[in-house]
């Protein structure tokens, strides 16, 4: 094992370590917030959170990416396709994490436990939703009533049980209740990804209008 100097951190060779220790010099350092990174493709993507650039564009949604591995496994919604398959039972998932996540319905293992009460979790989203039984938070509240619940299922239940007569507008996609037409198709654009707000300026497109403000503001200095 070969030993970080600076934070302690091992590695199996020298090539790793060598590698490792480019994160604490300033190579291939960011200028706008001083983090350093391993090489410089790694640092180009990174610069793309600060300047915004959405390089890699979806030919289906026109949905834009950082980084292509992202527009790849996005492409997988449209396309339907399947490359992770489980050699267990033969199901087959678009990401590789949700493959990971699968396995565990086969080994059994658990890995995400609960700090207070030891309770143990296959995903770190059920564990996530469990700490609100020791918090008390609510996250999800009722938008008619003001009634609060621990997990998104839980409000969604609740509005269909007791206020299904006052919200005639329902989502094809995810059976979400609605007051108004209008909440009910800005909705629909988180599902289908449309983008139906271009900028006058240049070619970015949003799905709010508030993004689109948020853009001119920014981008070209331009209160609306």
């Amino acid at each position: 094992m070969y030993s970080c100097t600076q934070c302690g951190k091992h590695f199996a060779s020298q090539k790793c370590l060598r590698r490792h220790m480019n994160i604490h010099g300033s190579k291939y350092k960011c200028t706008e917030c001083g983090k350093c990174f391993t090489n410089s493709e790694v640092l180009t993507v990174h610069r793309r959170i600060h300047s915004g650039e959405k390089p890699f564009e979806c030919t289906v949604c026109s949905k834009r990416f950082t980084k292509s591995s992202t527009l790849v496994r996005h492409s997988r919604s449209h396309s339907g396709e399947k490359p992770y398959k489980c050699h267990e039972c033969d199901k087959a998932f678009s990401q590789s994490g949700d493959l990971t996540n699968h396995m565990r319905v086969h080994t059994g293992e658990k890995p995400y436990k609960c700090h207070l009460c030891d309770k143990v979790f296959s995903e770190s989203g059920t564990l996530t939703n469990h700490m609100r039984v020791h918090t008390g938070d609510k996250p999800y509240k009722c938008s008619l009533c003001n009634k609060s619940f621990t997990q998104s299922s839980s409000l969604h239940s609740h509005t269909r049980r007791v206020h299904s007569n006052r919200i005639p507008y329902d989502c094809r996609y995810c059976g979400k209740l609605f007051k108004r037409s209008q909440e009910l198709k800005h909705h629909v654009h988180t599902h289908t990804c449309a983008k139906p707000y271009s900028c006058r300026h240049c070619s970015d497109r949003f799905t709010w209008l508030d993004q689109l403000k948020t853009h001119l503001l920014k981008s070209h200095n331009e209160g609306t």
